[in-house]
């Protein structure tokens, strides 16, 4: 029999979700599964073990996208159907056992909530990669002793730390003891953020002490968690990329400011915040009240706040022993 699985459009959630297919591949290894998803987050799936289909929900009027759904997966009785977008189609299939992800009204993580459905606690992201993805996350770090990883995009202008602050934030960075000799910095995030991250790629040619970056705008999602992998700390705002980076297993600092932490902070024992003094709710409010004077809400994170947390991460012993691309 197989499992029917229908998640996020967001490449972000979508990470998180991926818990709970390791889950079930656990408990029905020799079950198909069919992914129903968004097509942004259809990138996180590629290499899912017995993936069967990968079903790319494209929103209609009229909820037309449902309807194009069930009619694909109703022929069919299912084993498992999953449903964390809350909708009736788990009801409306022949299944043996159905979950839908219950409202949040507990102020959990999204890895928590989900987990939930399954009476668990916690259920780590997994990601799933072949071979290719790691040869080009090697070519891409090819001679890079101390890669430092920084995601300078997100969704949304109102949760993007300034890219001056990124840029003074890996010139500090270089600096430091943790990442000598000669410490990388690797941009991540869609072709779209490159501009974000131009005052970073001009110091490619900096001069003596500037140090390289690594332009990975663009690489697609299996590889650039490869490429995480072999960072040894990411700095990233409230994104995609901050997931996939945790989910990855390295130090990541996310940076908040309008979205909660407590929902979406970087899951794991390698995962860090560093918020605006002020919280989500007065943020918001400062933008409903105005939005035309806003244009960031991150504005309260200073390039000291971050540093004294990597600080804290020295501290621990996290950066210990270097690492080698």
């Amino acid at each position: 029999m197989s499992i029917l699985f229908i998640t996020s459009t967001r490449i972000g959630d979508a990470i998180l979700s991926t818990g709970i297919l390791a889950w079930l591949h656990e408990q029905y290894p020799d079950d198909g599964i069919t992914i129903a998803c968004g097509g942004p987050a259809s990138k996180v799936f590629g290499e899912v073990p017995n993936l069967e289909a990968l079903h790319v929900i494209k929103k209609q009027r009229n909820h037309g996208h449902w309807w194009k759904l069930w009619q694909a997966m109703a022929p069919r009785k299912w084993r498992v159907v999953v449903d964390l977008r809350r909708s009736a189609m788990p009801w409306l299939l022949l299944a043996g056992k159905r979950y839908s992800v219950p409202k949040d009204r507990t102020g959990r993580h999204r890895v928590e909530l989900n987990a939930s459905m399954f009476g668990l606690s916690s259920l780590d992201p997994k990601i799933w990669t072949a071979p290719e993805h790691r040869e080009a996350a090697d070519t891409l770090l090819a001679g890079a002793k101390n890669p430092v990883a920084l995601a300078v995009g997100a969704n949304w202008i109102g949760k993007t730390w300034a890219a001056d602050r990124f840029a003074a934030l890996a010139d500090r960075i270089r600096q430091m003891e943790a990442f000598a000799p000669g410490a990388e910095i690797v941009l991540v995030g869609g072709p779209d953020e490159r501009e974000a991250g131009a005052a970073l790629l001009e110091s490619q040619n900096g001069g003596p002490g500037s140090g390289r970056v690594i332009d990975a705008f663009g690489l697609d999602i299996l590889s650039t968690y490869e490429l995480l992998k072999r960072c040894r700390l990411m700095v990233a705002n409230d994104s995609a990329m901050m997931h996939l980076a945790a989910a990855s297993g390295i130090p990541t600092i996310g940076l908040f400011g309008p979205t909660k932490d407590q929902h979406y902070r970087p899951w794991g024992e390698n995962g860090f915040v560093v918020r605006t003094p002020d919280n989500a709710e007065t943020l918001m409010a400062r933008l409903n009240k105005d939005a035309s004077t806003v244009s960031t809400l991150m504005d309260g994170i200073e390039v000291e706040h971050v540093l004294a947390k990597i600080g804290e991460l020295e501290a621990k012993g996290l950066f210990a022993g270097g690492h080698a691309a």
